[in-house]
């Protein structure tokens, strides 16, 4: 048997499943005490001290007086029973009982089982039990304290029990949320190096809290140097290949124009696939997110665009979300303008648009080129992959690299790039999505 229909009704978050698992027991704890009481107390006290006061009642009955001689008897005195003759017109035609007193209920009960000569039952406060009684000499009414059949101030169990139960709550409750804090604190943290920020962590808590935490400072560490060791090789590499490519340089500008032309061209590719590298290699982890206006970003790339005879252009800016985003500008600079290189490469012209959330961030490119189909689009996502049936060999010389580093840009920034297919222009569809 499976209680996974019970998961749509619990709390999602950790600190309202500990709230639960901290106030279910609780709560069962004071319905099973309750119950136990109503039981014991409410019904059991109540019906021994009915029949107690039912048999003073008939023997006062007994005596075989008047009502005014019973009244004022020695016996009714000693009862402490109030008795007074009443007319039958002034008779009530029904008993009396308050909508919430329970035990009221157990001595109507009992009464009536107990008194066969007993007509009504009036309960108007908790003070007075008043019952009308049909005797030789007409109806007598019995009048005496209602302590004698319920037991007084039964409310203070559960005043106790809720008082109680909400101090060692609220106090359980304090000492939980300090037990959960360096849980959230390390879920923050981690969260942060998702999106590309390093948050100061220091593990605290509970011993397998602070494993946990000194496990992440651990990843963190080594993912940290893995970056920086690949981006100083690459660097490096880079930097060693320069000194050749120089002297090639130098070495071909002392060739005839037939022969120099074409083998610079080559050492320009040479370069041009080197900077590539290197700037897959850096990635996105320069430098530290700060506050930036998504939308002017945006436009001063297409300006920039325009000054270099790029043919691309803002066409749509909407949301619902103002302020600032925390974004490396130079790293979504570049994500966004190897999506422009890319649009413009194998189509005639780009469009952007930015759709700006309370929650979200999405910058999309659009052309009109060729597109990539459905099921090439994971494979496209890769780095040196290049696509011959959708992106034509012949019409650019990349090396694959555009779109991998703009989704390791916005991964680093917590978000992702997912393509489609362009609705407005029939090519394809770029959307760089980050979270706020």
């Amino acid at each position: 048997m499976t209680f996974d229909w019970l998961k749509s009704y619990t709390p999602r978050s950790l600190y309202g499943r500990a709230a639960l698992i901290l106030l279910l027991p609780v709560v069962s704890l004071f319905l099973v005490v309750a119950v136990v009481f109503i039981q014991r107390h409410f019904e059991g006290v109540t019906e021994q001290m009915t029949r107690t006061a039912s048999r003073e009642v008939r023997a006062l009955l007994d005596s075989g007086e008047s009502a005014r001689e019973a009244g004022a008897s020695r016996l009714a005195r000693s009862l402490q029973i109030a008795v007074q003759p009443v007319p039958t017109d002034e008779l009530p035609r029904a008993n009396l009982r308050r909508w919430f007193d329970f035990t009221g209920i157990i001595v109507i009960r009992e009464l009536e089982a107990l008194l066969p000569a007993l007509r009504v039952i009036e309960l108007p406060d908790d003070h007075r039990v008043i019952l009308y009684m049909e005797q030789h000499d007409g109806i007598w009414q019995l009048q005496f304290d209602r302590r004698r059949v319920s037991a007084s101030n039964a409310h203070q169990l559960f005043v106790n029990m809720v008082f109680f139960g909400v101090l060692m709550t609220v106090i359980a409750y304090l000492y939980l949320r300090n037990q959960l804090r360096p849980i959230t604190r390390l879920a923050r943290a981690a969260e942060a190096f998702g999106r590309g920020r390093h948050e100061p962590y220091r593990p605290a808590g509970a011993v397998e809290v602070r494993a946990a935490g000194h496990a992440f400072l651990d990843m963190r560490a080594r993912i940290e140097r893995q970056i920086e060791q690949r981006t100083l090789m690459l660097s490096g590499v880079s930097h060693d290949m320069r000194t050749p490519l120089t002297r090639l340089k130098l070495g071909l500008s002392m060739l005839e124009d037939e022969d120099r032309i074409p083998m610079q061209q080559d050492v320009a590719d040479m370069e041009r696939l080197l900077d590539e590298f290197l700037a897959f290699a850096r990635g996105a982890q320069e430098g530290q997110p700060e506050p930036v206006d998504p939308v002017a970003l945006v436009r001063r790339i297409v300006e920039d665009c325009a000054r270099a005879n790029i043919p691309a252009s803002l066409v749509e800016v909407k949301g619902d979300g103002t302020g600032e985003v925390a974004l490396r500008a130079g790293a979504i600079r570049r994500a966004i303008e190897n999506l422009i290189n890319n649009a413009v490469r194998y189509g005639s012209k780009a469009e952007l648009s930015v759709l700006l959330t309370d929650r979200s961030l999405r910058i999309r490119v659009e052309d009109d080129g060729p597109g990539i189909p459905p099921e090439s689009r994971a494979e496209a996502m890769k780095p040196f992959a290049r696509l011959e049936p959708a992106r034509n060999q012949n019409l650019g010389t990349g090396v694959g690299l555009g779109l991998s580093i703009a989704m390791d840009i916005a991964r680093a920034h917590g978000g992702t790039v997912r393509l489609g297919e362009s609705q407005r222009l029939g090519g394809l569809r770029a959307d760089i999505v980050i979270g706020r």
